[in-house]
């Protein structure tokens, strides 16, 4: 393949006709090159100086062409979470700002999460199933109201989340995040302090970036000290979680669980997760709504203005050295 010359290439995984305020080709010598995961690549990596990486793909394709992007400045997901680019940044030379989509998934996976709280509470997938098997499941389920919920995250995301907490009447909200900090809405305690906060939650929410730090947080002696009955919610990356140790919990019957992510993921079929007494399955869903393209590309357009005018990039997570 013959690559035409160019002044700064950006790989973008979305037509640059369907993104509104891209800076102008002309006069920022930026050349858009669309990339989706493709197996050909648009242009020579060597000439892309600002790559969105493409959404849900994988690891493997997000970092195929990064050994070979000598002149890359950003890195820009658009996803929460960098750790689906992480194996290749050790390839990156020093100096690339690797940045990811704070803004974009705030509101869709803080609905999810209340979707999968109120559907685990309430009863909603045996209800699917009655309707199926057209029985009349009536009973008396739990609310979420008086309940204690435990948000282990707190970051945009996790902020989110207890936004959309705020009118359910829970009795209280208690925040996790690597460090102690204040928020607008009250203490933020460190992970240090889990030994003491999991036993009093009614719902624990997991919303933490994958790091080696949270690796199997949420692992048998986490699960352990949550109190019976309690309900455990992963909206974050599915190794957070210690499958193992929670598939006994779930089959011992002390708590009960609802995963957008799982590890592995996707799911194979016969794992046992899928039949797991209550344990309710989303597949990953956590940010795929219609309020994703819109703020993705809103996040796009304005990193690359600052890119054009030569400003330095909102939401970079790490810059190589």
């Amino acid at each position: 393949m013959r690559f035409e010359d160019s002044a700064s290439d950006v790989w973008l995984p979305v037509p640059a006709d369907e993104i509104e305020g891209l800076p102008d080709p002309g006069g920022s010598r930026l050349n858009y090159r669309f990339w989706d995961g493709g197996p050909d690549f648009p242009a020579d990596p060597a000439r892309c100086a600002f790559y969105v990486v493409p959404y849900m793909k994988g690891s493997e394709i997000a970092v195929r062409p990064l050994g070979a992007m000598t002149s890359v400045r950003v890195v820009q997901t658009l996803s929460a979470g960098i750790d689906h680019v992480t194996p290749g940044i050790p390839a990156l030379r020093p100096g690339v700002a690797v940045c990811n989509a704070k803004g974009v998934h705030e509101a869709s996976t803080a609905e999810l999460t209340l979707a999968l709280i109120l559907a685990s509470l309430r009863g909603l997938p045996g209800f699917v199933r009655g309707q199926d098997a057209e029985e009349w499941r009536a009973g008396f389920y739990p609310a979420l109201a008086d309940k204690s919920v435990l948000i282990v995250g707190y970051g945009s995301i996790g902020a989110a989340i207890e936004d959309r907490l705020a009118p359910f009447e829970c009795a209280r909200v208690a925040r996790v995040a690597r460090s102690a900090r204040a928020s607008e809405r009250g203490p933020v305690h460190a992970l240090a302090d889990l030994p003491v906060l999991l036993p009093e939650a009614d719902v624990v929410v997991l919303s933490t970036p994958l790091t080696p730090d949270t690796h199997h947080l949420a692992d048998a002696g986490f699960l352990a000290r949550m109190k019976d009955g309690a309900l455990l919610v992963n909206v974050a990356r599915g190794p957070v979680v210690d499958t193992a140790a929670l598939l006994k919990e779930v089959e011992s019957g002390r708590i009960t669980a609802a995963l957008d992510v799982t590890d592995p993921e996707p799911l194979p079929a016969g794992h046992p997760l899928w039949h797991a007494p209550g344990v309710l399955i989303s597949p990953h869903v956590g940010g795929s709504t219609s309020a994703f393209m819109p703020r993705a590309k809103r996040l796009i357009a304005g990193q690359l203005r600052r890119f054009a005018a030569g400003e330095e990039p909102v939401n970079v997570l790490l810059t190589t050295g």
